[in-house]
């Protein structure tokens, strides 16, 4: 851990209440959240478990709420039985079975509308044919789909019969693929012949194949939804189309119930080192996060349209479009493309014509539209939208000022949201009817969550704009269970200062005089990439797995759309480019990166030099490469550099 606090340089005054209509109408009053927030203080687990019971339909009661006998270990709602799909789709049969579940959109703008009733006999038949597959409880499944109606149904079925799916994003390469096949030990992929992707074919059965080839010996079946329709390769006796795979399968699937602690899914996420981490997530704990941040958060009502736009291969896919909006009987809309495609207008044709009322999506997002300019907004009645939200990445203040005017009219409210693949749900966040906003800031800590700022010895920093560790104080029922297979990588990584009392979430954060939170970035080496997180572990193993390279150190660099981009240094096994310049082989060393991890992983600069910058203890003097990447002049102390020479040829000058 650093010994120097860090201080926050950013002051923002400006203040925006919600409007007296968004207020008017919600079912939250200031009143009610405080009530919530009071109760929270006062018995943190009473209060969890009277929400449990509030918003979970249990097979089985719980009797303990939460079991510290293994901390930091914690076990929410033992010996209490549910089933998440249950609660996603059969509880809201009776009231709302022709009510539209999903409204799906395809790249090409094919439209499809999925009421409850449709959605849960797509679930049960395909739930049926996992069965069929030899899937039972316990067994993971990974998904490696499109975003596409098919992806959330086999999500569900997974969830139905107890089986623990792992989703794969459909943009990872077969490298990245393989990698967390194995590590769940999976016994089967369920996958597409491709999808459809800004005007462009994704190739994911080839991608598959190319996986398996690899290795995946716990791999005894494929099964193949058909999206495109192109050629692809099946292999007789492994693979499966979907359709035929669901042939003659029964409409009805007894939930199978499971224990609140039973995992849910497993989802991988970036280190600072080593390889992926497995977070793995309860079902009952999860569950309820899921559905009590749906309510607080993005104040959902009967008649709202609910559109998160992020992948379901991503944790806000899982919580925003799989599980949460189901469960509290919404609307959702899924979309296969991109927001560029045809036009950089199709967002809010979208909300246009899909009525949306809730639009929920990255700074990243928002930024490139900005650079389009307002008329394609302006083309569309957005006047169906009610509330905006952001998550992925802090958002900078003149981006929210974008959104709030030209997006959001200066009626919708904005919730900037803070949380992680770790916790599961959202963290920070303001509840639109009654926080005040500031653009740039999540605000606060919602009801039951003990957020604080802690310096390095876990003290507490009452000093406005002097920035320390995020930390959770308490366990909350949507935090992770652990690293799937690595205890010891759970503790270490997520419980290692403190004295293992508090939940690190590896992000420093200041609070302002008035007590808003202001996330100032990362304390380990991990990039913020388009809202995806990337360890820059795995891009320099990629880059040092190609044969001319002898060593690399990857860095983030500011970056006006992304957050931040791909900046790596590399030290070659030959001699040095003349001028530290070879296009060629950096073209070469991006594909290659590309495909080892994906495409959102390539290097966006690549600078060669003789060596990294070391001390003499051989520790990559990081930072010095931090500001070398953005182009500032270099004021730290390098005396403690083994070779102080290279330093011109880390600036490209030599």
């Amino acid at each position: 851990m650093s010994e120097e606090n860090i201080q926050s340089t950013l002051h923002e005054d400006r203040h925006f209440s919600p409007n007296a209509d968004f207020v008017n109408n919600s079912p939250l009053s200031s009143n009610k959240v405080n009530d919530l927030r009071e109760e929270a203080k006062e018995n943190n687990q009473e209060f969890w478990a009277k929400q449990a019971r509030l918003e979970i339909d249990w097979q089985s009661p719980f009797e303990t709420t939460l079991d510290s006998s293994n901390a930091p270990f914690y076990r929410w709602f033992p010996g209490g039985k549910l089933n998440a799909s249950y609660n996603c789709l059969d509880r809201h049969l009776a009231d709302k079975a022709d009510k539209t579940a999903i409204i799906f959109e395809g790249d090409a703008g094919d439209v499809e509308h999925i009421t409850y009733r449709q959605l849960h006999t797509k679930v049960c038949i395909f739930a049926n044919a996992l069965k069929a597959q030899g899937i039972t409880q316990g067994d993971r499944v990974i998904i490696y789909m499109p975003m596409i109606s098919e992806a959330v149904v086999a999500m569900q079925a997974c969830a139905r019969i107890g089986a623990i799916h792992s989703v794969v994003f459909g943009g990872f390469s077969a490298s990245s693929l393989k990698d967390r096949i194995e590590d769940t030990g999976a016994k089967l992929v369920i996958t597409a012949d491709g999808g459809h992707r800004g005007g462009k074919i994704i190739e994911l059965k080839a991608t598959t194949d190319k996986a398996l080839e690899q290795g995946c010996e716990t791999i005894q079946s494929v099964i193949v939804f058909k999206r495109t329709g192109h050629d692809i390769s099946m292999q007789t006796g492994r693979d499966v189309w979907w359709h035929d795979a669901e042939q003659g399968q029964s409409t009805d699937c007894e939930p199978t119930w499971v224990d609140a602690t039973h995992p849910l899914f497993l989802l991988y996420t970036s280190g600072s080192t080593g390889t992926p981490k497995g977070i793995q997530h309860s079902t009952g704990g999860y569950l309820l996060n899921a559905i009590t941040t749906m309510r607080w958060v993005f104040d959902i009502q009967d008649s709202d349209v609910f559109w998160c736009t992020a992948d379901v291969g991503w944790i806000t896919g899982h919580t925003y479009v799989a599980y949460g909006p189901l469960a509290t009987g919404s609307t959702i809309v899924i979309f296969e493309g991109v927001p560029t495609y045809p036009d950089a207008g199709r967002f809010w044709a979208m909300c246009e014509r899909h009525n949306v009322s809730i639009f929920y999506t990255a700074p990243t997002a928002i930024r490139a539209l900005i650079k389009q300019g307002d008329d394609f907004p302006n083309r569309y009645d957005l006047s169906k939208l009610r509330l905006l939200g952001t998550v992925g990445e802090p958002i900078n203040p003149e981006a929210w000022m974008w959104y709030h005017t030209v997006i959001g009219k200066e009626k919708c409210p904005i919730v900037d949201t803070w949380w992680q693949t770790e916790t599961g749900a959202h963290m920070l966040a303001p509840i639109p009817a009654t926080t005040i906003t500031k653009p740039g800031s999540c605000t606060f800590a919602l009801p039951g969550i003990d957020a604080a700022i802690v310096d390095q010895q876990g003290e507490e920093i009452t000093t406005a704009n002097e920035g320390g560790y995020l930390v959770i104080r308490q366990p909350w029922p949507s935090m992770i269970q652990t690293v799937w297979g690595d205890e010891k990588r759970y503790k270490d990584t997520y419980w290692p200062y403190f004295d293992g009392k508090f939940y690190l979430a590896g992000d420093s954060a200041c609070r302002d005089e008035e007590g808003y939170f202001w996330i100032m970035g990362r304390i380990d080496d991990v990039l913020n990439v388009s809202g995806h997180r990337l360890g820059t572990m795995e891009i320099e193993s990629a880059l040092v797995a190609h044969p001319l390279v002898a060593e690399a150190a990857v860095v983030g660099k500011p970056h006006e759309i992304k957050g931040e981009a791909v900046f790596a240094y590399v030290v070659l096994k030959g001699e040095r480019p003349n001028g530290g310049v070879d296009d060629k082989l950096t073209q070469e060393l991006r594909a290659w990166v590309g495909e080892k991890i994906g495409a959102i992983a390539k290097p966006d600069d690549i600078r060669y030099a003789d060596n990294l910058p070391k001390t003499r203890s051989g520790k990559i003097m990081r930072r010095l490469l931090r500001t070398i990447a953005k182009g500032e002049e270099i004021t730290s102390d390098t005396s403690t550099l083994e070779n102080e020479s290279i330093i011109p040829q880390l600036q490209g000058k030599t």
